[in-house]
C-alpha cells in the first residue's frame, strides 16, 4: 500500500500543526538534511525545455529514502488562469525501492523554498534583522515572508509588484499577522532600510530587476527567481560585489544568477549547515543566496510530511504496488 497525500491533506496538516510550527520545523529538517550532505547520492535535476516552459524531475537518495519531484515552470501560465509551478513527489524506501508516499508538492515546493531561504539567511543575514522586502508578489510571496517571519523578529515588511492586483492579493493574505505591512511604488523603494531583499519574478530572459546602485552594505539578497538556463534577476555589479552562496555548484552555475559569469562563489549551501564555513563576518557585507532550489529540500519536507502524517492519521492508503503471495506471478492479480 502507498499513502497518497492530496492538497486537503496538507490543508488539514497546517491546520493541525500551525504554519509557523510548520515552517519553524521544516527550516530544523532542511538544515540537517544539509549538514549530512556526504551521505546523499546526488545530481543535478534533469530538465526538459520547451519554448514555453521547462519540466523537471529531481532526484536524490541516501541509505534510507529515495525521493523525487515532479515540477514545472511555465511562466505564461497564469495568463490562462494556471499556475506557473505545479509539482508531485515520492517518497521511496531506498533498502527495497517500494513507493511509500505520493503527495502533491505545489504548496509543499512552496514551503520548502521559502524555508531555504530562511535557513541561507540565518547564516547570511545580519542577526538584528527587523524590515524584509520583497519583489514580486506571486504564489511564492507569502510564503517567503512567513518563512522569514517564523525565523526572524520581523516587524516590517515592504513589497512591489509590477501587477497592482497581485499587490492587493499580497496584502489580503497577510493584512491578519503581527508585522505592518508596506506597499511600495518601486523596488529601489523596497530595498531602502531593508535587512533581507528576496527576489521572486517569473519572467523569463536576463532581467535586471534588482539594480547595482539600489543595494546598500550590509544587505543580504534572497535571489530565488533565477531557476534555469536565460533566465536571471541581478545586475551584474551585485554578483561582483556579493559574497555569494548556492546549494549545488553544477546545478546552479547552469541555472542561477552566476550562470555565464566569473563569479567567485564563496560555499555552498551544506558548508554553511555543517559549520565548515562561516556565512556573514561583519555587518558590511553584502552577502547573496543564490538559489535555484534543490532536491535535498524536496527530500526533507517529504519526510517531514511523510512522519506529520502518520502522527495526525491524514491521507489514505491506495493498492498501488502489487501484494503477492509469489512475487514470480505476477499474472495471478489479473485472475
Amino acid at each position: 500500500m502507498v499513502k497518497v497525500i492530496t492538497l486537503s491533506d496538507i490543508k488539514k496538516l497546517i491546520q493541525h500543526v500551525g504554519i509557523q510550527d510548520f515552517f519553524c520545523q521544516l527550516i530544523v529538517e532542511i538544515e540537517k538534511e544539509y549538514a549530512r550532505w556526504d551521505q546523499f547520492a546526488k545530481s543535478a535535476r534533469h530538465a526538459i525545455h520547451k519554448d514555453n516552459g521547462v519540466i523537471e524531475l529531481m532526484p536524490i537518495c541516501d541509505d534510507e529514502f529515495y525521493t523525487f519531484k515532479y515540477v514545472n515552470g511555465h511562466p505564461k501560465n497564469p495568463h490562462q488562469n494556471k499556475l506557473t509551478v505545479v509539482a508531485l513527489g515520492l517518497l521511496a524506501d531506498a533498502t527495497n525501492g517500494y513507493p511509500l508516499m505520493i503527495s502533491e508538492m505545489t504548496l509543499l515546493t512552496a514551503f520548502r523554498t521559502a524555508a531555504t531561504s530562511a535557513l541561507a539567511a540565518k547564516y547570511l543575514a545580519k542577526k538584528n534583522v527587523k524590515t524584509i522586502g520583497i519583489v514580486g508578489t506571486g504564489a511564492q510571496s507569502e510564503f517567503q515572508v512567513l518563512a522569514q517571519h517564523a525565523f526572524f523578529n520581523v516587524d516590517t515588511v515592504k513589497y512591489f509588484d509590477i501587477d497592482p492586483s497581485a499587490m492587493k492579493k499580497f496584502y489580503d493574505n497577510l493584512s491578519d499577522q503581527s508585522f505592518k505591512l508596506i506597499p511600495c511604488d518601486s523596488i529601489k523603494s523596497v530595498v531602502e532600510h531593508c535587512d533581507i531583499i528576496t527576489t521572486a519574478t517569473a519572467a523569463k530572459g536576463r532581467a535586471h530587476i534588482l539594480a547595482n546602485d539600489f543595494v546598500h552594505a550590509g544587505l543580504h539578497i534572497n535571489g530565488i527567481g533565477g531557476d534555469c538556463p536565460g533566465k536571471t534577476e541581478l545586475d551584474s555589479g551585485i554578483i561582483a560585489r556579493a559574497k555569494i552562496v548556492v546549494e549545488y555548484f553544477l546545478q546552479s552555475k547552469h541555472e542561477g544568477e552566476i550562470q555565464e559569469s566569473n563569479a567567485t562563489v564563496y560555499a555552498e549551501l551544506w558548508e554553511l549547515a555543517s559549520g565548515k564555513k562561516v556565512g556573514r563576518e561583519n555587518e558590511s557585507e553584502i552577502t547573496l543566496f543564490d538559489s535555484v532550489g534543490f532536491a535535498i529540500e524536496d527530500f526533507a519536507i517529504l519526510k517531514l510530511v511523510h512522519a506529520l502524517t502518520a502522527k495526525y492519521d491524514i491521507g489514505i492508503e491506495m493498492d498501488l504496488i502489487p501484494e503477492i503471495s509469489n512475487p514470480k506471478n505476477l499474472y495471478a492479480l489479473l485472475s
